[in-house]
């Protein structure tokens, strides 16, 4: 072990207690933080049979993303098991929910020498994929000592996060250069990772697999459902995956669109569980009609906020809607994923802070998909017009839909990079035409 590592290393071991009682504090909210702690510490309830496919995605968002990517390994490698790890309890559940029994599941443990060793003791996996941007030195340099080869895949890397490595580059450089294969999202993301150590070779630009997102047939029927007790007739928007100071300012928002509109709803989807009830007591205090998603109430003409207090349900209540908020964008989280409301058709509106989707956001002004506000008030007049005018939402709404479509094929490229470093077995056929890996970086 390097000294820089092995700083590093004692560095997490001091550290440990403070991260601990981290996960206490956070429990008061979120229970399900005091619980499986074992895992953390590198012990995985169920070790899967040799050769696993292992991939982690640290949250909810990531979950969604691997999602696509999770359901065609299985198909590809039937013989071989699945794990998935997270972070988050919500992203925990996301897994649950969408695969239940169909892929192994645990919590990733603290990058800490001995808990990393022997937690792929205990996996032995045949290939390691790491969702979008998580960098763990000791992680990639055990699984490089054991040759266990490791993607970074759906790559991204923002300029404020590539500034806050370039101050421990010393730590970054040789972590990067353990990596088998960073799979970036953009050309931008690629130069970020050369200039932070990435050797050049193991670089490639396949695209976003989240423009390879494809709604079923059955939420867009289960969103049917919802607007029949809506009201078919009435306006509805959706205020989606909102942050801690963002409620505030959509009942702002509605407020004044229902001085315009009074039948208008709106769908209020705080991003995290453990929040609910706290916005629930919000909107009561703003004697605001409320019905909560969890209570089975008749939403009527009356009710001018619906809260989407359960989980996973937020593409049905999209696909409700007649227009989308994509939240975290106006505070300073850096928003969310707006490809599934474009994907259904919805005129988007989103915040000055979208940098940690800062290409997909400027797709989508650029396609005339989506419009970038700064405040409520221009949330409330912007919503009032689409609203009132269905032509207007239903271009920008079609924009987004081809935006969506005609960036797609970064899922089957991404895929064929993995079959190429995973040792033969009896792989079924991607199937249609043969894809060709895309070149590295310049």
């Amino acid at each position: 072990m390097s000294m820089v590592r092995r700083l590093y290393s004692v560095l997490l071991v001091l550290l440990l207690p403070l991260a601990l009682l981290r996960l206490l504090w956070r429990s008061l909210r979120a229970p399900e933080y005091r619980r499986r702690w074992r895992e953390r510490f590198g012990r995985a309830p169920q070790p899967p049979a040799p050769g696993a496919i292992w991939v982690h995605a640290v949250s909810l968002g990531e979950v969604q993303a691997a999602t696509p990517l999770i359901k065609r390994l299985r198909r590809l490698y039937p013989e071989r098991p699945i794990l998935v790890t997270t972070t988050t309890p919500t992203g925990s559940q996301r897994v649950l929910q969408v695969f239940r029994q169909e892929v192994l599941h645990c919590y990733l443990p603290y990058d800490i020498p001995w808990f990393v060793s022997r937690f792929l003791d205990r996996i032995q996996p045949e290939l390691v994929i790491i969702m979008e941007t998580e960098i763990w030195p000791n992680l990639l340099a055990v699984c490089a000592q054991r040759q266990i080869p490791l993607l970074l895949a759906n790559a991204r890397l923002s300029a404020r996060s590539a500034a806050g490595y370039r101050r421990v580059k010393w730590l970054i450089r040789p972590a990067l250069q353990n990596i088998s294969l960073i799979a970036a999202q953009e050309a931008t993301d690629a130069e970020r990772f050369l200039a932070l150590g990435a050797h050049k070779e193991v670089v490639k630009i396949t695209g976003n697999i989240k423009f390879d997102v494809r709604i079923p047939a059955s939420v867009q029927e289960h969103g049917h459902v919802f607007r029949r007790l809506w009201g078919v007739d009435r306006p509805v928007w959706v205020a989606a995956s909102t942050h801690e100071g963002e409620e505030e300012l959509m009942l702002k928002a509605q407020a004044r669109i229902r001085a315009e509109l009074p039948a208008a709803l709106l769908v209020l989807v705080p991003r995290h569980p453990e929040r609910f009830a706290k916005v629930a007591a919000m909107i009561r205090r703003q004697e605001m009609p409320l019905v909560m998603r969890s209570e089975s109430k008749p939403c009527t003409q009356e009710t001018a906020v619906f809260l989407g207090d359960s989980m996973g349900e937020l593409p049905i209540l999209l696909s409700a809607a007649d227009a989308a908020f994509i939240g975290g964008s106006l505070v300073t989280h850096g928003g969310h994923n707006a490809l599934e409301a474009a994907a259904l058709g919805l005129p988007v509106v989103f915040g000055p802070y979208m940098f940690n989707f800062t290409e997909i956001s400027r797709l989508l002004l650029e396609r005339q998909a989506a419009v970038q506000i700064s405040g409520w008030r221009e949330l409330a007049t912007l919503m009032i017009r689409w609203l009132q005018e269905a032509n207007e939402r239903v271009a920008i709404g079609e924009n987004g839909r081809l935006a969506v479509a005609s960036n797609r094929g970064a899922l089957d490229r991404l895929l064929c990079l993995v079959t190429q470093r995973l040792p033969p077995g009896k792989t079924k056929s991607l199937g249609g035409p043969a894809l060709e890996v895309a070149p590295p970086a310049a």
